[in-house]
């Protein structure tokens, strides 16, 4: 089998209420969907979740009480003082391929750690502790909805699974303190602005990513290298495959390059990169290479590469880097390794 990303025009929509029944043959057909949605065009809108309209205001109120604060004190808990990538993302602070800065800021969030875990004592990059603003009531709101969000994630890999032919249970033992970030995104509003970069075009690095945008701005790349627009789904969340799932699938799932664009109006975007435990070994899997052994991809650990990606992104790590106080993973690979990019590496600057 080989990917067969089309020249498609706009995302397909599953619902994926059946990954919730009973009844083995619903989640089978959901499965089915979510296989011609991530092999024909590695992006598509999600309906028929339980993740409240409740919840998702508590996490959009929350989110501009945060932005709204002195940057001084949106400071205190900048990422560069964690040990785990968590924290306030200034903007400029993110690099994407090309060198360009992004005109946003962020929070970044994840599964919540304590020191005394053995991953963080083993000093384990990207794990940990969150740092939380001095708010009340934002740590709690924020973590029921990161809860709620990493459990539709967690119901989605059971249907990718079946989608690929695996048990339905394959990923349950790989994903149980997993680096899966939350990011709470807030591009600013500009009067001025014509077609500015919001986030430079990328792939994601992880299994795939949940996202709850406010407005509109999200463009991906359609198999003949054309940025297509993804409107506003109302109570959808927009899903696209990751790094991770397109060499577990050999190259049958894209991870489909993606940008944030004509940013002029204030926007929110609330993006959850659903991963795997940090050392889980990737490859792809062996009902997916032919039989004469070709795998289209070396083998890799999954969270050395989200490190690395990150490493790369981000301005106090790329100058960790420079000052030689960390390296990278061995086998490390470039910004834009996967997805459209490797495709069409003319669309990078587009």
């Amino acid at each position: 089998m080989s990917s067969k990303l089309s020249a498609f025009t706009e995302l397909p929509t599953v619902d994926v209420s059946g990954l919730y029944d009973s009844t083995p043959d619903a989640r089978q057909a959901v499965a089915r969907e979510l296989f011609k949605a991530a092999s024909e065009v590695g992006f598509l809108y999600v309906t028929g979740h339980p993740v409240n309209r409740d919840l998702r205001e508590r996490l959009i109120a929350q989110t501009k009480r945060f932005f709204d604060l002195p940057y001084e004190e949106k400071m205190k808990i900048y990422i560069g003082k964690s040990t785990s990538h968590r924290g306030y993302v200034p903007e400029g602070e993110e690099v994407m391929v090309g060198g360009k800065r992004d005109r946003k800021e962020a929070l970044d969030l994840g599964y919540e750690l304590d020191a005394d875990h053995p991953l963080v004592e083993a000093g384990t990059p990207m794990v940990g502790p969150n740092q939380w603003p001095d708010l009340p009531g934002f740590r709690e709101d924020v973590y029921a909805y990161y809860e709620a969000i990493f459990d539709l994630g967690k119901h989605l890999i059971r249907g990718f699974a079946l989608a690929l032919g695996l048990e339905e249970t394959f990923f349950d033992d790989l994903i149980t303190a997993p680096p899966s970030q939350l990011r709470l995104i807030h591009y600013p509003y500009d009067a001025e602005a014509t077609d500015v970069q919001g986030i430079g075009a990328h792939t994601d690095y992880e299994f795939f990513t949940l996202l709850l945008p406010t407005a509109p701005g999200l463009e991906v790349m359609n198999g003949a290298g054309e940025w297509i627009d993804v409107p506003l789904l109302p109570d959808a969340y927009v899903v696209n495959i990751g790094d991770m799932l397109e060499i577990l699938s050999n190259g049958l799932f894209v991870a489909t390059s993606h940008r944030v664009r004509k940013v002029k109006e204030e926007r929110y975007s609330f993006p959850l990169f659903f991963s795997c435990d940090y050392h889980t070994r990737i490859a792809p899997l062996p009902e997916l290479v032919p039989a004469d052994g070709t795998s289209k991809y070396e083998p890799l650990i999954a969270g050395d590469h989200l490190y690395a990606q990150t490493a790369q992104s981000f301005t106090y790590l790329i100058e960790k880097l420079a000052r030689n106080e960390l390296t990278l993973p061995d086998n490390a690979k470039g910004l834009s390794s996967f997805g459209q990019f490797a495709r069409h590496p003319d669309q990078q600057d587009a």
